[in-house]
C-alpha cells in the first residue's frame, strides 16, 4: 500500500458449471419407482419433498442421491454459496468457489438457532448453509417441535434475518427440503410383513408431531414402500444419476427462458402467486379435476398454489406448455398424504 513492495496481480480462472457430481449416484436404488419420479420431479421444479415409509426402505439413501440430479450451480450461485461459507468459516483455503450444491443433513437433536442462524455474533444456520442446494431432515418428527415450526418463515421467503445485541444480518436460504419419516413410532404402520406395535393413540401422538402449516409448504408427499426381493436382487440397477439430470435440466431451461422476465425466479417453485395463473394455463377437463380435488379434500390457498407450480413442473418434464389432464392427476397424488395420514 505504501508502494514499497510492487503487488503481483492474481491470475483469472474461468468458472466451469459443467461440474461432475461426486457423490453417490441413482442407480444404486433399487425400486423405488414412485419415490424416483417423485424426486425427480422435486429436482426439475426445485420443490419441497417428504418421504414416509418404514425403516430400510430407502429414504436416506435417496435423499443423499438428490443433488446429483440437480443442474450444476451457476456462477452467480457458486458466489452466494460461496459467500454465505466464507461468513460461517466454513471455505477452506485455496479451493476456490464452491462447485457442489450443498447438502445439509443436521441431527434431529438441532436448536432452532442452529437451524436459523444466531448466536451472540450472529452466523448463517443450517438453513442457510443449504442455500442453493438440499436440507434434508431426517426422522422429521424425531426434531424439537420450535425448531420445525421455525422453518415456515425461511421456506416461504427465501431469506431469515438474525437480530442480537452485536447488530442484524440477513442471510438468503433458497433451499430444497427433503425430509423423511416413519408412518409410525415403530415404523412398521402398513408394512406387509411385520406387525405394528403402537396403539392408535401413539400413531396419532407420533403423527401430530408435524404441525399443518409445516407440512403445508411441503410439495410432494410419497410412500417409500418396502423393496421387493427381484428388485433387489436383480442383476440391473436403476436409472443413473446422469440420466435423470439430462431430463431435470432440460426443464430447468425451459424455466429459465419462460421467466427471464421475472426477477429472482429461476424455477418453478419460485414463481409468485400472482404470476401462477398467466404462466400455470390449464385445460377445461384439467380445471375440472383440480376443482373436484380442492373442493372435496378441503386444500389450502397455499396448497392449491403448489399443486399448480408442481404440475407445471410435470408439464414441463412432459415438454407441454399446457396442463392438462395428466399432469394434475399425477401432482394429486402426491398430496394424498394430507388426508391420509391425517396431518
Amino acid at each position: 500500500l505504501c508502494g514499497a513492495t510492487p503487488l503481483t496481480p492474481a491470475t483469472p480462472e474461468g468458472y466451469d458449471e459443467d461440474g461432475v457430481w461426486l457423490g453417490p449416484d441413482m442407480a444404486d436404488v433399487r425400486g423405488q419407482s414412485e419415490a424416483r419420479r417423485a424426486m425427480e420431479i422435486a429436482a426439475a421444479g426445485g420443490h419441497n419433498l417428504i418421504m414416509i415409509g418404514s425403516p430400510g426402505t430407502g429414504k436416506s439413501m435417496l435423499a443423499k442421491r438428490l443433488p446429483g440430479i440437480l443442474p450444476p450451480l451457476t456462477y452467480e450461485e457458486a458466489l452466494e454459496t460461496s459467500a454465505i461459507y466464507s461468513v460461517a468459516g466454513l471455505l477452506r483455503g485455496g479451493t476456490g468457489l464452491i462447485k457442489q450444491r450443498p447438502f445439509r443433513s443436521p441431527h434431529h437433536s438441532v436448536s432452532s438457532t442452529a437451524i436459523v442462524g444466531g448466536g451472540s455474533v450472529p452466523r448463517p444456520g443450517e438453513v442457510s448453509l443449504a442455500h442453493n442446494g438440499v436440507l434434508f431432515l431426517d426422522e422429521l418428527p424425531e426434531f424439537a417441535r420450535d425448531t420445525l415450526e421455525v422453518l415456515r418463515q425461511p421456506l416461504e421467503d427465501g431469506k431469515v434475518t438474525v437480530s442480537r445485541v452485536h447488530g442484524t444480518a440477513s442471510y438468503p436460504c433458497r433451499f430444497m427440503l427433503v425430509a423423511a419419516m416413519n408412518p409410525c413410532k415403530c415404523g412398521y404402520l402398513g408394512h406387509p410383513t411385520r406387525e405394528c406395535t403402537c396403539t392408535p393413540s401413539a400413531v396419532d401422538a407420533y403423527r401430530r408431531r408435524i404441525s399443518g402449516p409445516l407440512l403445508d409448504r411441503i410439495d410432494l408427499h410419497v410412500e417409500a414402500l418396502p423393496v421387493e426381493y427381484d428388485d433387489l436382487a436383480s442383476e440391473q440397477g436403476g436409472e443413473s444419476s446422469a440420466d435423470v439430470r439430462a431430463r431435470v435440466m432440460a426443464a430447468r431451461a425451459l424455466q429459465r427462458e419462460r421467466y427471464k422476465a421475472l426477477p429472482g425466479v429461476r424455477c418453478n417453485a419460485q414463481l409468485p402467486s400472482g404470476a401462477l395463473r398467466r404462466y400455470c394455463r390449464m385445460t377445461p377437463a384439467a380445471e375440472k379435476i383440480l376443482r373436484s380435488a380442492f373442493e372435496r379434500l378441503g386444500y389450502s390457498a397455499r396448497a392449491y398454489d403448489r399443486i399448480l407450480r408442481v404440475a407445471r413442473t410435470v408439464a414441463d418434464l412432459d415438454g407441454s406448455e399446457i396442463l392438462d389432464t395428466a399432469h394434475l392427476s399425477e401432482t394429486l397424488q402426491y398430496r394424498t398424504l394430507d388426508r391420509k395420514f391425517g396431518m
